[in-house]
């Protein structure tokens, strides 16, 4: 006889979450999104922020007994951290800064186990932009498809033809490494 397993719970809003985990037959019993202050603290570096808030995250929404999954995405240009874009301006002043450049994804990710034992990771992944024309980069920030996305701009939306390489892990850079979301959750008992 097997035993039940206990439940997942996403604190996560965050539809691409949802999806990437549904890509690896997960489907969390609950999603209750954390309500934290996301503001780095003072010399906070990119790495040590997308740790901290996926930590809070998961610990926020945690309760005995469950497995709790959290992630944030922080984008980065050297320790310049660029915005969740609020607004089309944002996504224009984000994609002019990282036209032609390389940056960091820092995809945080914290489980914490049924018996209050924590996994926390940070998957750091570079993506190069190619050069883009005011046209490319007006039409992206109208379209509205990098607001509400860190660094403004979605790797599996519009942005796709931006992209000249990236080394990592293209799972982090839309949302959550799911590599190692599935490896924590298995370390900490999650069958």
């Amino acid at each position: 006889m097997t035993t039940p397993r206990a439940p997942l719970v996403l604190a996560s809003a965050s539809p691409r979450r949802l999806d990437l985990l549904a890509q690896a037959g997960l489907r969390p019993d609950e999603i209750k999104p954390a309500d934290i202050d996301e503001s780095p603290r003072k010399d906070e570096t990119p790495r040590a922020l997308a740790e901290r808030l996926a930590r809070e995250k998961a610990l926020a929404v945690h309760v005995s007994g469950q497995f709790t999954l959290a992630g944030d995405t922080v984008v980065a240009l050297g320790r310049r951290m660029l915005p969740k874009a609020g607004d089309a301006q944002q996504v224009r002043a984000c994609l002019e800064m990282m036209s032609g450049r390389a940056h960091q994804v820092l995809s945080g990710l914290a489980v914490i186990g049924p018996d209050s034992r924590e996994s926390v990771r940070v998957v750091t992944s570079r993506v190069v932009f190619k050069r883009l024309t005011p046209e490319e980069i007006e039409r992206y920030a109208t379209e509205g498809d990098g607001v509400g996305k860190a660094g403004g701009y979605a790797i599996q939306g519009g942005a796709a033809p931006f992209i000249k390489r990236i080394n990592g892990s293209y799972t982090a850079i839309v949302g959550l490494p799911l590599y190692e979301a599935v490896s924590m959750l298995d370390g900490l008992g999650y069958r």
